[in-house]
């Protein structure tokens, strides 16, 4: 009787060692990030950040994990992915950045007047063209849709350096919110209930 349990410990060992990881969505990482990059793109005098490494973290391990370290390392894969970071550093990412903050010199006027504001969708919408002329209405239009391809873009890039694409949507969402929070006063922007004014 006591050999049948012993024969079957390795396959309670297996049962045991199966681990499910879920990967949500690192939401408070995405708004400090979203932070970064909008305080970057629309302060004229903000230097993009250099991230400091972290400090070495004094830990002393039993020796006997050292030889064990393998084994469990083989029975439990290390959850390494599953942590809350987001990547926003790579070269798409950072000239998108570089190419919106170039931009931003020449909507913070329209931003400033109220003609443009930041829409609920992550973009930048027209808002109240009214007392702008005909011929700087044409350009206006030119450069919203350049911002808004540079969004869209650098919503999809940030989720594809995460290896996910599925999150793109959370993170034009995170950004939406973002940009409202971000604004100067006086600037518009909207939200489920329509447009505000800061």
């Amino acid at each position: 009787m006591i050999a049948r349990p012993l024969a079957l410990w390795p396959a309670y060992l297996l049962l045991t060692a199966c681990v499910t990881i879920n990967i949500y969505f690192p939401a408070a990482a995405a708004e400090k990030a979203a932070d970064v990059i909008i305080k970057d793109i629309i302060d004229s005098r903000a230097a993009t950040p250099v991230p400091e490494p972290e400090a070495a973290l004094e830990h002393v391990q039993p020796v006997w994990l050292g030889y064990a370290r393998p084994v469990i390392d083989w029975l439990v894969p290390p959850a390494q992915a599953a942590a809350a970071d987001l990547n926003v550093q790579s070269a798409a990412i950072g000239k998108i950045r570089a190419s919106m903050k170039q931009r931003f010199g020449q909507l913070k006027p329209h931003f400033d007047s109220g003609a443009i504001g930041f829409a609920a969708d992550g973009r930048v919408a027209l808002r109240d063209v009214s007392g702008l002329p005909l011929a700087q209405r044409a350009k206006l239009n030119g450069l919203i849709a350049a911002e808004n391809r540079d969004r869209d873009a650098l919503y999809k890039e940030i989720a594809r350096a995460n290896d996910h694409p599925d999150w793109e949507t959370q993170i034009r969402s995170t950004f939406a919110a973002r940009w409202a929070s971000n604004a100067s006063a006086g600037w518009w922007y909207e939200d489920s209930t329509g447009w505000h004014q800061k």
